[in-house]
């Protein structure tokens, strides 16, 4: 399950892609719009910051933009930074110790499978691709 701490960060994104321009804007402005405590994106934006995903200015003037255009920020680097894993199970988690019935498991091709699905899914959305996407448009059609 995606967090708050994710589902908010992909929020701010498209909020600044939206409203930015050629200013920075403030975490006000966009808790106000986005309607989320000021205090918890605080948390939010600093760890954007730090991943180069967002730039912030103290002081007057100051706030937060996008670092890159939102084309270039994928969805999948955004949850993965804000999110503790996004491995279906705990065995596939990055840094993970080997499972000693990994050799035997049955269901760890399910799992496989499935963490690269969701990867693959992600992977294929940016902060571009939210904004220009109506809120129901994220059906799959062959």
């Amino acid at each position: 399950m995606i967090s708050t701490r994710g589902r908010y960060a992909l929020r701010v994104l498209v909020d600044l892609a939206e409203n930015q321009g050629e200013r920075y804007v403030t975490l006000k402005e966009i808790a106000g719009r986005q309607e989320i405590s000021e205090k918890y994106l605080e948390s939010i934006v600093k760890q954007l910051v730090k991943a180069g995903i967002l730039d912030g200015v103290r002081g007057k003037g100051g706030g937060y933009r996008l670092d890159r255009a939102p084309e270039r920020i994928g969805v999948l680097e955004v949850l993965e930074r804000m999110e503790d894993s996004l491995a279906p199970v705990a065995c596939l988690e990055a840094g993970a110790k080997p499972c000693p019935r990994s050799s035997a498991c049955r269901t760890l091709p399910l799992w496989e499978g499935l963490n690269r699905v969701v990867s693959n899914y992600l992977a294929g959305f940016t902060v571009q691709d939210l904004i220009r996407r109506e809120p129901n448009s994220f059906d799959y059609i062959i």
